[in-house]
């Protein structure tokens, strides 16, 4: 791997859970001199480097000098969370012999996918006292799947799976107990009461190709935006004192493959405050923060769609994005993204700066598309919205597939656009 493409590597397998790519974020944040805001304390707008961190939600945002009431936000959006499995309560099953794992679905994994893979536990737990750690197994459990001599059709009819008959892992033969296994070394001082844990696949990212050029790898949907989103704000010489008043800010949201209603998903309060408050302490009051919202414009950064070669029927007839052609402009006439004329502009002057190409994506008429947080958040804050991402093939499951060339394009562009 090239050193961009091993860093995207490192954050993903630092990152299997929204909470632990939000403790990610903040990691490199802090190692970049960046301080971190308590929502709970007095607001902190002097110029530099911010962040706030609330459950699996990180929000950063860069104050320059001179920043104030006749700022603007220059905002990149995106999504710490991904399809996969959630873990029930009182989760340990005991049936024919088999200790399993009893799991929820979380949005809309490509449930075949998980199957036969070798699964780990991760997530956050909490104490009675409110004391909260991250916890992470190795390779615990797995789906298996019948076997075809038990299934002769399987071939012909497709692998359908129960959402609750089918999907429980199998984690051993009555010699483990869950609950010890995920608190080993979390350190909590009192008893486990809360848990937000979730299966991952354990398998780490891999470069794919003759010459490095494609990338798998599970959750780039949507840590591929969060990386890229973080790497545009921090690769940047934010001394230089060049780059004008605006204020600078990346929303990485949880909960958007669930529909984002939540307190830390983009339909919630969370970015709204943060920039209320950012622009109070630069001295503007409730009509000037208005104005500086009028004034501004956010990036919505999320996955989409490559074209499948043997499932060409299903895309549009006239655009085909391909791995490695660009990172992707979204559009969609009935809102489902947020992109307008003049935001395509916008995005095409940011990817011509950066020296990369884009390719538009727009849906087959008898295949509705899915949603972003673009229209959610511009629908909340009267902020006028783009909707961008890089192509992908096997969307959704457990292990997608990108071009290097586009994760790296995607970077530079939101670099372009920040800066």
């Amino acid at each position: 791997m090239d050193a961009p493409t091993r860093d995207l590597a490192d954050f993903v397998i630092a990152s299997p859970t929204s909470f632990h790519a939000a403790g990610e974020v903040a990691r490199r944040l802090r190692a970049a001199g960046w301080a971190e805001q308590r929502a709970d304390e007095r607001w902190d707008a002097a110029p530099g480097g911010h962040f706030l961190v609330r459950g699996g939600a990180v929000l950063a945002w860069w104050v320059p000098e001179g920043a104030g009431a006749a700022s603007a936000y220059r905002i990149v959006g995106a999504h710490t969370d991904s399809p996969g499995f959630k873990l029930k309560p009182n989760p340990q099953l005991r049936r024919f012999g088999w200790d399993q794992v009893g799991v929820e679905i979380y949005g809309g994994p490509l449930l075949a996918s998980w199957t036969d893979r070798d699964l780990g536990l991760a997530g956050r737990v909490v104490d009675v006292e409110g004391n909260e750690a991250l916890v992470r197994t190795g390779a615990i459990m797995r789906i298996p799947e019948l076997a075809i001599h038990l299934d002769r059709s399987v071939n012909e009819q497709g692998l359908k799976l129960g959402r609750q008959a089918h999907t429980a892992p199998v984690i051993g033969l009555g010699e483990r107990d869950l609950v010890s296994t995920l608190l080993d070394g979390s350190g909590l001082p009192g008893d486990p009461v809360g848990f937000d844990v979730y299966a991952y696949d354990t398998q780490p990212p891999a470069v794919v190709g003759d010459a490095g050029e494609y990338f798998a790898s599970g959750r780039l949907d949507n840590l591929s935006s969060v990386h890229a989103g973080l790497t545009a704000l921090l690769n940047h010489d934010q001394e230089s004192g060049d780059h004008g008043p605006d204020v600078r800010v990346l929303a990485a949201f949880d909960h958007e493959e669930v529909g984002s209603g939540s307190a830390t998903g983009a339909s919630g309060a969370l970015l709204e405050g943060v920039l209320r408050r950012t622009s109070g302490a630069l001295g503007a009051d409730g009509d000037q923060h208005e104005a500086m919202l009028a004034r501004s414009f956010h990036v919505s950064s999320d996955a989409g769609h490559a074209v499948h070669p043997n499932y060409a029927e299903r895309h549009d007839p006239a655009n085909h994005p391909l791995l490695n052609g660009g990172p992707l402009l979204k559009i969609n006439a009935n809102q489902r993204y947020a992109t307008d004329g003049p935001g395509a502009v916008r995005w095409a002057r940011a990817c011509h700066a950066a020296g990369v190409e884009l390719q538009p994506f727009v849906s087959n008429n008898d295949i509705p598309c899915g949603s972003t947080i673009g229209p959610l958040t511009a629908t909340r804050l009267g902020i006028d919205t783009v909707d961008v991402g890089v192509p992908l093939l096997s969307m959704h499951s457990v292990r997608e597939f990108a071009g290097t060339r586009d994760l790296a394009g995607l970077a530079a562009a939101l670099r372009a656009y920040l800066w």
